[in-house]
């Protein structure tokens, strides 16, 4: 009897020890569902993607509960120090700029941003080409920046919008003459796409550290410790396989990059 009580003790002793989603508050996690392949909205209303999916691997692994919570991306580092969110996982590049107002983790991808425009317009390295053109950005996002601080001045008219879904229509309709964002969004959300058709990458692909930054990274408060629970999470996903598993869903290449 002894021995079945010490049993039972020890079992409940290890059943308490396990981590759960219990032990820890919610995650609540920023997001623009608006940026296909990254993270959109399915037909049942649900959030999907690339994004999405590398949040809630990160969740599991740190053990916590993901509250996803929808918000426009000029209004994600707002939402942030307000403490309306927790972090932001929505293919923000970490740029010197945004590293005044928050803390970012390691990246979680890298890749380049890109011109489109309708197939078979030249556009040479120097960008002249693009005087006069309508060009949409997204609002809040290091392309407007770059687009206002080098495109602009070569007499392109830069156009922001609240959602790069609402610059691929202005696009098709010949609105705009072309827009400026992430290759693999572009590629995949639009060039892909019976929207894209006619349409192509022109130009030369933009990798300038000022505006670029160094890859895509998860934004926290300064100072939030959080920042190292997410970087020992992306290290994780990384050597466990579960990062290709779903980079391989969305992409047939390394997005994670160099």
């Amino acid at each position: 009897m002894k021995k079945l009580v010490l049993l039972g003790a020890l079992a409940l002793s290890a059943v308490l020890s396990m981590p759960s989603f219990a032990d820890e508050k919610p995650l609540k996690i920023g997001i623009e569902a608006a940026y296909p392949p990254f993270a959109s909205k399915a037909p049942d209303g649900s959030i999907v993607g690339f994004d999405y999916d590398i949040g809630n691997a990160l969740c599991e692994q740190m053990q916590v509960k993901c509250v996803w919570v929808e918000q426009e991306f000029d209004g994600l580092i707002p939402a942030l120090k307000v403490r309306k969110i927790d972090a932001i996982l929505s293919s923000m590049s970490i740029t010197e700029d945004r590293k005044k107002s928050v803390d970012f983790t390691n990246k979680y991808y890298n890749t380049p941003a890109r011109l489109v425009m309708k197939a078979g317009t030249q556009v040479s390295d120097n960008l002249t080409e693009l005087k006069g053109k309508n060009i949409g950005v997204q609002r809040g996002s290091i392309h407007e920046r770059f687009a206002r601080e080098v495109l602009a001045p070569l007499g392109a008219e830069i156009k922001p919008y609240g959602s790069q879904n609402e610059i691929y229509l202005d696009v098709a309709a010949g609105r705009l003459d072309g827009t400026v964002a992430d290759a693999t969004l572009l590629d995949d959300g639009f060039l892909k796409t019976e929207a894209g058709k006619g349409f192509a990458f022109v130009g030369p692909a933009f990798t300038d550290v000022k505006y670029f930054g160094d890859g895509v990274g998860i934004a926290v408060r300064k100072g939030d410790a959080l920042k190292d629970k997410i970087n020992t999470a992306i290290t994780a996903i990384r050597e466990n396989g579960k990062y290709k598993q779903i980079q391989d869903k969305y992409f047939a290449f390394d997005i994670y990059g160099k």
